[in-house]
């Protein structure tokens, strides 16, 4: 696998200092699971940070700090949340398809109708319920609609692959988005699988535009 798209410096860069939303944090988690590239220039960025942070001069504390972590201590600890295994839908994937790692956790509904070739699966993530998350299902050489983003998405590549506006993107890609970007992904002959999530949601365009406009969606 020949990954030609990465993660730019900057979304790198908020993911080493813990600033990317969940669902953005999960996606980029799950490029990085395949990228070396990538982990080395996060790496990078993580050791500019721990030496920026040792140049530091030392605050002082509170002289009340000791005592009140001592009083945490001695508190009632919160009872254990109960675990239970995440619900999978069976999304019938192709036999030499994995999901990435950082999906142990989730919940992955069944596929839904988004158009004509087109599916979502939506990711639930336990510890972030609100993040926008999902799989997306592109048929061979079908198209989604064209569309513009409210602010980041970032789209990362698991089977097939999809051009647009933007470039040509296969498994291991991924596709990093704001709201400059108006572009219509098509799948390849062998169709496409990706995760994606999104900061903010989607505007449409065409006809289908101005119906979310006069709804006020």
């Amino acid at each position: 696998m020949s990954i030609q798209h990465h993660l730019s410096d900057d979304t790198l860069l908020r993911h080493a200092a813990g600033r990317l939303n969940a669902g953005l944090a999960l996606v980029t988690a799950a490029h990085l699971h395949g990228c070396a590239h990538c982990r080395g220039r996060l790496a990078a960025f993580e050791a500019v940070g721990g030496a920026l942070l040792e140049m530091e001069a030392p605050a002082a504390m509170a002289p009340s700090a000791f005592s009140n972590v001592l009083a945490r201590l001695e508190e009632r600890p919160a009872p254990a949340p109960i675990l239970r295994a995440p619900r999978r839908a069976a999304l019938n994937l192709p036999p030499e398809m994995t999901l990435p790692p950082v999906l142990a956790g989730c919940d992955i509904g069944r596929w839904l109708w988004l158009g004509r070739g087109v599916r979502y699966s939506r990711v639930r993530l336990p510890w972030a319920p609100d993040a926008n998350v999902m799989l997306l299902r592109v048929a061979a050489s079908r198209a989604v609609v064209s569309h513009a983003h409210a602010a980041q998405e970032l789209t990362q590549i698991l089977h097939g692959g999809y051009s647009d506006s933007t470039g040509q993107y296969g498994p291991g890609d991924i596709a990093e988005h704001d709201e400059t970007v108006l572009h219509q992904p098509r799948a390849d002959e062998e169709g496409c699988i990706c995760l994606a999530a999104l900061e903010g949601g989607l505007r449409l365009d065409g006809w289908m535009g101005r119906v979310q406009r006069r709804l006020g969606l």
